[in-house]
């Protein structure tokens, strides 16, 4: 009779909370648009403004993110961040290798997603 090891147990489920982002403006989401954009090295848009929230995660690269008049911070792989409606993004300046992210645009039923670049 042959004994064979136990079966490792499987690990857990694990669910960390990465991003729990309140809406300003009520708003009727109907369906969501998912874009992978990707910014070359060293790019900076500029401020910028988008008429719906955007969520996103970055996939590769790194970017400096920062809403007008908060901090600035360094996004990585992994890393979520959220854009509110009508908010001035001061910056979103990609780093020395760019940067590829994941962005979620929440939108009406008819809307199309929109960014302009207002003067500082």
């Amino acid at each position: 009779m042959s004994t064979s090891p136990a079966p490792e147990p499987e690990p857990p489920i694990t669910r960390v909370t990465l991003l729990d982002a309140y809406f300003e403006k009520a708003k009727r989401t109907d369906r969501v648009q998912i874009r992978r954009i990707e910014i070359p090295a060293g790019q900076a848009p500029g401020m910028h403004v988008h008429n719906g929230p955007v969520v996103g995660s970055i996939v590769a690269g790194s970017v400096t993110f920062q809403i007008d008049g908060e901090s600035a911070s360094i996004l990585g792989p992994g890393d979520v961040f959220y854009e509110p409606e009508d908010a001035r993004i001061a910056r979103f300046d990609a780093g020395d290798h760019g940067v590829t992210f994941v962005a979620y645009y929440l939108l009406e039923a008819k809307q199309e997603p929109e960014i302009w670049f207002p003067p500082r």
